[in-house]
């Protein structure tokens, strides 16, 4: 489900099956030109539509993080947002990036799906895995 499907009256019921929150990171620094900027944003839906399609009924994807996400800043930013949603009551936080970010490795998250290079396309097979098997294991944040 998407952030916007939930409304105040559902979200009670709804919150004990959605316990994964997916983050949309496309890394936009602002330098990008439109068409730039369009195509970053569209390979992380690229790597995001799998999962949601998937893991439908389990997870809830929050708006997109897109600018910043490359600095130090950015990441406590990012993992400062991470930490509420954990105390909102999602269990499992993951990040979705179209294109290999740096510092990636500094995010307070449970696991991040992205490429390994530019032109990687999203395997669902690998990626299923991955999820199915964070979910087989507590949280690291719990």
């Amino acid at each position: 489900m998407k952030f916007s499907e939930i409304d105040q009256a559902s979200w009670p019921e709804l919150q004990m099956y959605l316990d994964t929150c997916l983050i949309p990171v496309s890394g936009l620094t602002g330098v990008e030109s439109p068409w730039e900027a369009t195509e970053k944003v569209a390979r992380t839906g690229q790597w995001l539509a799998p999962v949601e399609e998937a893991f439908l009924g389990r997870t809830v994807t929050m708006p997109a993080y897109h600018y910043d996400s490359s600095s130090r800043e950015g990441i406590e930013r990012l993992n400062q947002l991470c930490k509420l949603w954990r105390s909102n009551g999602f269990r499992y936080v993951i990040a979705v990036c179209g294109l290999p970010l740096a510092l990636t490795n500094d995010l307070d998250v449970d696991l991040i799906l992205q490429p390994t290079s530019q032109d990687e396309a999203a395997d669902d097979d690998i990626i299923h895995k991955q999820i199915t098997a964070l979910w087989r294991q507590p949280s690291k944040y719990e």
